[in-house]
C-alpha cells in the first residue's frame, strides 16, 4: 500500500505542528512530505530542513506545485491561527485538495458558511475538522452506546474543559501560544470559547447526536485581557434536554481536564480525557467500565479497526489525533478507487465546524446581554 502524501500549512515552531506530524506518521500509511510551516520564509526553510521535507515560502506556492504535477499530495493539514483558516482551506478545496483543519473552523461565521458552500462543491475533496478528542476510542464507543439506546432518552448533558495555563497574563511575556489566542485579531470573537469551549460543545453534540436550540452564557476575562478566559453556557438541546457547559483557562492546577456526563432515562455515561481509556456506564444498580481495545458486543467492527495495541498498554492523545487522520485517509483511499479499505468513522467535519461558529456567536451575544437566551 502506497503511503498518502501530506502537506502542512503552519505548525512550524509551535507544539501542535509536531503533534500532527507524529500522528500522521504513526501508522506508516501517511507521511508529511511538504509544508509552508511559518509566515517567515527563513523559518519555513529552517523547519522544513529539520523535518526533512520540501519547504515552501507560502502555501500558495505549495498548492501551485501540486497542480503543476511537481509535488505529490493527497491532502493538506492546516495548523495556523484561527484568522487564517478560511483563506487557506478555501484555496485547498478550490484546488481539489482534501483538508484536515484545526479547530475552531475559522474566524467568523460568514467565513464558515463560505467554507461549507465550497465543501459541498468539492465532494471529492473531503474536509475534516481536528476535534482530537473524538478520536479517542472510548469517546467513539460512548457515541455508539448512545445510538444503540443504552442510556435511553437523553435528559441532561454536563460537559467541561478545564485548563489553568492562562491564570496570569502570560501573553504579556511574549509566549507565542498565549499571544495569538488572546488576540481578537487572530483568535476571533471568543478566546476560551473558541479554543476549548468548542471541544466541550462537541463532547455534548457529536457524542449524543443532538442539536442545540438556544443558550444563556456568561463570559468573563482577567483585567487587561481582551477575550474571555472563562466561558460558561446553559443550553437547551434539540430534544429539550439541558446542557451545562463550562470551559475555563484560569483554573489553576488543571491541564487538559475535559470530559462529559450524559444522563438518560435508562442510565448515565461518563468519560474523562485524563483517564481516556475507560468509559463508565451506570444503570442505577450496577457500574460497568468499558476498557479500550477489549471487544464487547456493543462495539461495532469499525471501532475495533481503530485500536492499535492490546488493552492495558496506553494509547492516548497522539493516537486519538491519528484516528482522525485515519478516517480522512480511508475516505481519500476510497475516492482514489482503492479496494478493501476499512470503513471510516464519522468524525467531525464542516457541519460541526459551522455549528461551533454559530454557537460562539450566540454565546458571546448572550453574555453581552447579561445571559439573555439567544438562538443558535
Amino acid at each position: 500500500m502506497k503511503k498518502l502524501k501530506v502537506g502542512m500549512i503552519g505548525g512550524g515552531g509551535g507544539f501542535f505542528g509536531k503533534v500532527h506530524h507524529r500522528a500522521i506518521s504513526l501508522d506508516a500509511t501517511r507521511e508529511v512530505v511538504a509544508g509552508a510551516l511559518h509566515q517567515d520564509p527563513a523559518l519555513c526553510a529552517k523547519y522544513a530542513d529539520e523535518w526533512g521535507i520540501v519547504g515552501y515560502p507560502d502555501y500558495k506556492a505549495m498548492i501551485a506545485d501540486w497542480q503543476a504535477g511537481k509535488l505529490e499530495l493527497d491532502y493538506v493539514t492546516i495548523v495556523t491561527p484561527n484568522f487564517l483558516h478560511a483563506e487557506q482551506a478555501l484555496a485547498c478545496l478550490d484546488a481539489g485538495l482534501p483538508v484536515m483543519c484545526e479547530k475552531p473552523l475559522c474566524y467568523t461565521l460568514k467565513e464558515a458558511l463560505e467554507l461549507k458552500d465550497m465543501a459541498k462543491k468539492r465532494k471529492k475533496a473531503p474536509f475534516a475538522l481536528s476535534h482530537t478528542y473524538t478520536g479517542h476510542p472510548m469517546m467513539m464507543l460512548a457515541r455508539e452506546l448512545i445510538k444503540q439506546g443504552k442510556i435511553g432518552d437523553i435528559r441532561k448533558v454536563e460537559t467541561y474543559y478545564n485548563q489553568g495555563w492562562l491564570a496570569t497574563l502570560l501573553e504579556k511575556t511574549g509566549q507565542q501560544q498565549a499571544a495569538w489566542r488572546t488576540n481578537p485579531k487572530m483568535s476571533g470573537i471568543s478566546g476560551c470559547g473558541g479554543d476549548i469551549g468548542t471541544h466541550a460543545l462537541i463532547n455534548a453534540l457529536w457524542t449524543t447526536g443532538l442539536g442545540i436550540k438556544k443558550v444563556s452564557a456568561r463570559l468573563t476575562a482577567l483585567p487587561g485581557r481582551a477575550l474571555d478566559d472563562d466561558f460558561n453556557v446553559l443550553g437547551e438541546l434539540s430534544n429539550g434536554a439541558t446542557m451545562v457547559l463550562t470551559a475555563t483557562q484560569i483554573a489553576i492546577g488543571n491541564k487538559n481536564n475535559t470530559g462529559f456526563r450524559i444522563n438518560g432515562s435508562k442510565g448515565t455515561i461518563e468519560w474523562m480525557q485524563e483517564r481516556a481509556e475507560e468509559l463508565q456506564f451506570f444503570d442505577g444498580n450496577t457500574r460497568t467500565t468499558y476498557f479500550q481495545n477489549i471487544p464487547v458486543p456493543e462495539m461495532p467492527a469499525v471501532l475495533q479497526s481503530y485500536g492499535r495495541i492490546p488493552c492495558g498498554h496506553h494509547e492516548d492523545f497522539l493516537e486519538a489525533l491519528a484516528n482522525l487522520h485515519t478516517s480522512l485517509e480511508r475516505k481519500i483511499r476510497v475516492l482514489k478507487g482503492e479496494k478493501n479499505v476499512p470503513p471510516s468513522y464519522d468524525h467531525p467535519g464542516i457541519d460541526e465546524g459551522v455549528l461551533g461558529m454559530k454557537f460562539l456567536v450566540a454565546a458571546v451575544g448572550s453574555s453581552k446581554k447579561k445571559g439573555a437566551w439567544m438562538k443558535v
